[in-house]
């Protein structure tokens, strides 16, 4: 019997859509070099931006970041049309970073730990995200745009941080997430623009973790005078 001929259309497809021209090829080679190159100079004009407004605030500008970049500044507008989509971005790149490494402490074997480092951390990045949100409300950005999204997710990190700590004992449970954050942003203000120095805050955060842990015993208690001394204090 005589032996089948097979014949594999996929392979013969695939030979035929192989046979590019040395042309093709180089052309194929160019056009992903100029992506890689672009997704190069978008990453670094992220970076460089996130260190000038984070410095200067709203009085630094987009040509300084293009001259820090390497780049024209028609490249820094081809990828962010206006000052205020790049500033837009690198927060919500400062948000999702932030975000990470909040989910990143989420598997920690000491939860106290993890939400008090990670709140003192907060604290310390403030005055640069300050800055650059100050920096893109002078630019005119969306305030429901993509960086108040970022910044939620950021928020339901922490707050998922909280809640492991209370569950090891960690942090009070009579606290919720809403004055947790309250004294987050509260505690981030006040090291962003009081001018403090290191050691009041420090201070600052021994006195808002030291509220955050529970106690032993009760942490209000009213006091409750005598009839004696209610009696005492009319008579005078």
């Amino acid at each position: 019997m005589p032996t089948p001929i097979i014949r594999s259309y996929d392979f013969g497809y695939q030979a035929i859509e192989g046979a590019m021209s040395t042309s093709d090829m180089s052309q194929t080679s160019d056009g992903r070099a100029r992506r890689v190159d672009a997704r190069a100079n978008r990453s670094r004009i992220l970076d460089v931006a996130e260190e000038v407004f984070g410095k200067g605030g709203e009085s630094a500008s987009t040509e300084e970041v293009a001259r820090l970049a390497g780049v024209g500044i028609a490249t820094v507008f081809r990828h962010f049309p206006t000052k205020a989509a790049l500033l837009q971005a690198v927060l919500v790149r400062r948000f999702d970073r932030l975000r990470e490494q909040a989910e990143a402490l989420l598997d920690t074997t000491d939860p106290g730990s993890a939400f008090f480092d990670f709140f003192r951390h907060l604290v310390a990045d403030a005055a640069t995200k300050i800055a650059i949100s100050e920096a893109l409300l002078d630019a005119g950005g969306d305030s429901d745009g993509d960086a108040i999204h970022a910044s939620n997710g950021l928020r339901r990190a922490v707050g998922a941080l909280l809640q492991h700590a209370q569950q090891a004992g960690a942090v009070r449970d009579d606290v919720e997430l809403p004055e947790v954050y309250a004294l987050l942003v509260a505690t981030s203000r006040a090291a962003a623009h009081a001018d403090l120095d290191e050691e009041v805050k420090a201070r600052a955060l021994v006195i808002v973790f030291d509220g955050l842990a529970p106690h032993p015993t009760a942490r209000v208690q009213t006091h409750r005078p005598e009839p004696s001394q209610l009696d005492g204090r009319a008579s005078t």
